[in-house]
């Protein structure tokens, strides 16, 4: 509509604009907004339209938002760490430098979780977001201010960070699109914190969006090597609009016996359905599949991140300091759960569990044996064409707080981190309580526009997002 004269950019700007400002009192999804500064880019692109409009970018004048974990040029960067509040960043990171040099204006940062790393975004520094269909429940974490804000239609598309659902469940519990690319496709240079090791291949940097439609244009933008980031490589991105269903196999996996510890609720194995029926009317070939191991996927995870990643979460935790020790950790639980101190609840036992004998060496090397067997049998099943349906989480959004009892359900997202395949979130419509439900469409790696073009006519039977009544 930009491009074409129809709106200006200055309108959909302002547009935007009055949404955060009506939206934002209830959700706390942004932080810190750069709104004149987006209404003067707004203006300039209004005015080289003007000038030459058949020399455009892809994004020209198009409005959005950026993770806080991010580093937007005079911007907090903190990531809800209390000893980084004050920290503005100096300079663009790479991903949103490509954003801009394609148009996209920034309208400001949203919350995470503190240093990215919990289920809900919540910090000291800038408090709560809450899910755009219902503020009593979570956004979700780290990615929770983006999940919010696009969500509630404040913005067109958000840029998130995701290293064990952190696009996943913001998109999910906010009823959006969400990718979690191929480890390795998106650099993550310029945030923190930032992954170390081979773990940055379970980082992935990725688009939130309203539309199924924008995932691949987004993609495409954001893919490709960085000095910053010596594990991320060039790979080639297929066309979703290529691919023809009636060639893939959907392995939906669902009740699966391994999953028993996790009940999930009926409305998603509901929603899950519709999806397999709608994939199966455009001649997709659906098979019911069992993948063993997947019970124990928080584990997995975690056994992951404890063996890749070279600092650990205490350190990062510690700030400019030393690492946080087991008795540091230890005093500070007590104030925190009093709402005295400057860590939040989650992440203190994250620290803590990571001086917990549970991971010992000789129980690592179990736990890759059984990751390596995991991926051989995902790898598999996806051939290079193929899909797997698997339930984004055990329950639609969760009561602020709830997490803390139901930390293993983050293996539902995590588990893909450590097989470093793409993933897909795809918003499936509400449920009788108006919240939103979906799945997760899992690719393999390399072939991100598979679950892409799976969640294409997934949005064109099922209808995709749904406006929160809320905001309407």
């Amino acid at each position: 509509m930009i491009r074409t004269g129809r709106v200006s950019s200055r309108e959909v700007v302002e547009s935007h604009i009055a949404r955060v400002r009506r939206v934002n009192p209830q959700v706390n999804a942004m932080v810190s907004d750069r709104f004149d500064d987006a209404r003067a880019e707004a203006d300039a692109a209004d005015a080289r339209r003007a000038k030459s409009p058949d020399d455009l970018p892809l994004l020209h004048g198009v409005p959005c938002t950026i993770k806080e974990s991010f580093s937007v040029t005079g911007m907090p960067w903190t990531a809800g760490l209390v000893s980084r509040r004050g920290v503005r960043a100096g300079g663009d990171a790479v991903t949103v430098q490509r954003l801009r040099a394609a148009g996209a204006i920034v309208l400001g940062v949203t919350n995470t979780s503190e240093l990215c790393m919990w289920m809900e975004s919540v910090n000291r520094v800038y408090g709560r977001t809450t899910s755009a269909y219902d503020t009593g429940r979570t956004s979700g974490g780290s990615s929770g201010g983006e999940g919010a804000m696009v969500g509630s239609g404040a913005s067109p598309f958000g840029l998130g960070s995701d290293i064990g659902g952190s696009i996943r469940m913001p998109a999910f519990f906010n009823g959006v699109f969400g990718h979690k690319p191929s480890g390795g496709l998106v650099p993550s240079s310029g945030q923190f914190p930032q992954a170390t090791g081979s773990a940055a291949l379970m980082l992935s940097t990725g688009p939130l969006t309203r539309s199924a439609r924008d995932l691949m244009p987004l993609l495409r933008l954001l893919a490709g090597p960085d000095a910053g980031d010596p594990m991320c490589r060039a790979m080639h991105l297929g066309d979703p609009d290529a691919v023809d269903l009636s060639t893939v196999t959907v392995h939906d996996v669902r009740d699966d016996k391994s999953l028993q510890r996790f009940p999930i609720e009926a409305a998603l194995l509901d929603a899950q359905e519709a999806a397999v029926q709608a994939l199966a009317r455009r001649g997709a070939r659906i098979v019911k599949t069992s993948i063993p191991g997947l019970s124990d996927a928080f584990e997995l995870w975690s056994a992951a991140m404890h063996s890749r990643n070279k600092v650990s979460f205490a350190a990062l935790l510690g700030g400019e300091g030393p690492a946080m020790s087991t008795a540091s950790v230890l005093r500070e639980l007590p104030m925190s759960i009093a709402g005295r101190s400057d860590y939040t609840l989650p992440a203190l036992g994250l620290a803590l569990a990571e001086y917990l004998p549970m991971l010992l060496s000789a129980r690592l090397v179990t736990m890759t044996a059984r990751i390596e067997h995991l991926r051989g049998r995902v790898d598999e099943l996806l051939g290079a064409n193929n899909v797997i349906l698997f339930p984004s989480h055990p329950r639609v959004a969760p009561k602020h707080h709830a997490p803390l009892l139901r930390f293993a359900d983050a293996g539902f997202t995590g588990v893909f981190n450590v097989l470093e395949v793409p993933v897909t979130q795809v918003p499936l419509g509400l449920d009788s309580r108006a919240l939103p439900v979906g799945v997760q469409v899992v690719g393999a790696r390399g072939q991100d526009h598979v679950p892409i073009a799976v969640a294409q006519a997934l949005e064109e039977a099922l209808g995709g997002w749904v406006p929160p009544a809320a905001w309407s």
